[in-house]
């Protein structure tokens, strides 16, 4: 089963929020009625994954849709699994993802994209950052809420 995690229903949220804002304050477009359908029983029932292939068609379509605006690949081109690693030092990817990420389902992308973040491990996000931001033709770091919490000394 490929899931999608409940962050990237809220970013998808969020997405078409600023896309397609209410006109009145009150009312949400279609695309955002269809995903907050199923992140309020994501929420209910506490689950942090829906499936991707059950998910109703309309909320499906519009995920996608956000899905289509995120950077495809972690690749910042330097693969160490070429040279023999098991997990790239630049992307974070194993060698069996880098192998079959051109067919991975979107959901498998994101589910790869997610613990590379929280891992915050690889290349792209010290070393290489700004080569992986060009890479993704971002121009901004990513959210703090990708980063690793800052411990805090006394005060």
């Amino acid at each position: 089963m490929a899931a999608i995690h409940i962050t990237d229903i809220e970013n998808a949220i969020n997405w078409w929020r600023e896309r397609s804002p209410s006109p009145d304050g009150i009312t949400a477009c279609r695309e955002v009625r269809a995903l907050a359908e199923v992140y309020a029983l994501m929420v209910y029932y506490r689950e942090p994954l829906c499936d991707e292939q059950t998910m109703p068609g309309r909320a499906r379509e519009a995920w996608l849709a956000w899905y289509a605006t995120t950077p495809d690949a972690p690749c910042i081109a330097i693969c160490s699994t070429s040279q023999g690693d098991e997990v790239c030092k630049g992307c974070g990817r194993s060698f069996e993802e880098v192998q079959h990420w051109t067919v991975m389902t979107p959901a498998e992308k994101r589910t790869v994209w997610r613990r590379i973040t929280m891992e915050g491990t690889a290349w792209r996000f010290n070393r290489y950052a700004e080569r992986a931001l060009e890479a993704t033709g971002i121009d901004h770091p990513p959210p703090d809420s990708f980063k690793a919490p800052a411990t805090q000394g006394p005060r």
